[in-house]
């Protein structure tokens, strides 16, 4: 299992946890990460404004994996829609790749249609597996109550997946997580947008969306958030304090990356997984962890 890894944009800059804890759990559990320097942008920042530059761009960075002879892992939802959109219409509409081949060939680069794209989660569950998983589990999670969180891109749009999920009952999360064993909590309104796309449009409207989930969350007693999108991540996460300000309420509730959560169960050194880096304090809920597991080796 080896994949070029496609970071993105957003990862590097407010998601390095999200990174590191893929790069060990990748590691750990045989799937190979390559780094390609010639990545830039997927694309997804003017598809709104400018479809066909924005396809432009998806092609170059899908041909770019392709004369490597590797398909594409990414860990941001976003790059993972916007290039497996371009790489379905790409692989099935020759007019259309012969159009973006003339452009290509501009900078030297031209895209035959075989590079597949996957989010670094489906991978985790589709060529590893949650049984797998499973019975690598170092540290059982057992007595944690976690509430995962899908985003709109890792789910839509469905038929660019393959209906791999259903966009409105999701399951692939809530499985990875239970086969760590968690609890998985389920709330209301759990398939909503965090709201990040017009954060720095309207962040009023932004930041009541995120709220509304905090508040749905936090009703049922979940003791973390788990989720796999740098944007979610920045916007429960990183503006936690900021919706709390505004809405004069209290969450200190914790927002962990899949990897994250996964690493922990597979034994990894919660610094390696990047935990100190997650913004609402991780502390509490890796004392709870341990303390659970201290127990359990107790009464076995």
């Amino acid at each position: 299992m080896k994949y070029a890894f496609f970071l993105g944009c957003l990862a590097p800059v407010m998601a390095r946890q999200f990174e590191l804890s893929a790069r060990k759990v990748a590691e750990k559990l045989g799937v190979e990460l390559i780094d390609v320097e010639d990545f830039a942008c997927c694309g997804f920042p003017i598809k709104s404004v400018d479809q066909e530059t924005a396809l432009l761009l998806a092609a170059r960075n899908l041909s770019v994996a392709e004369s490597l002879g590797l398909d594409i892992c990414t860990i941001c939802t976003g790059c993972a829609s916007t290039l497996t959109e371009a790489s379905k219409e790409l692989m099935h509409n020759d007019g259309l790749r012969g159009k973006v081949n003339e452009k290509l060939r501009k900078i030297g680069r031209t895209y035959k249609g075989n590079v597949k794209v996957r989010h670094f989660v489906r991978i985790l569950y589709e060529d590893i597996g949650p049984e797998n998983i499973k019975s690598q589990v170092k540290k059982s999670l057992e007595g944690l109550r976690l509430a995962s969180h899908y985003g709109c891109h890792y789910l839509k749009p469905s038929d660019v997946f393959d209906k791999f999920e259903d966009p409105e009952f999701p399951r692939t999360l809530d499985v990875l997580i239970s086969v760590l064993g968690a609890e998985t909590v389920e709330y209301e309104d759990k398939t909503q947008c965090c709201g990040g796309v017009i954060l720095d449009v309207d962040d009023k409207i932004s930041l009541a969306m995120a709220q509304k989930k905090l508040d749905h969350v936090n009703a049922m007693g979940a003791e973390a958030m788990v989720l796999m999108c740098p944007l979610c991540g920045s916007v429960y996460d990183r503006n936690q304090r900021a919706i709390e300000r505004r809405f004069n309420v209290a969450y200190n509730l914790p927002v962990l990356f899949y990897p994250q959560v996964l690493g922990l169960a597979l034994g990894i050194d919660p610094k390696g997984l990047g935990l100190d880096m997650n913004r609402v304090k991780t502390s509490d809920l890796l004392s709870k962890a341990k303390s659970l597991l201290d127990l359990s080796l107790h009464e076995n």
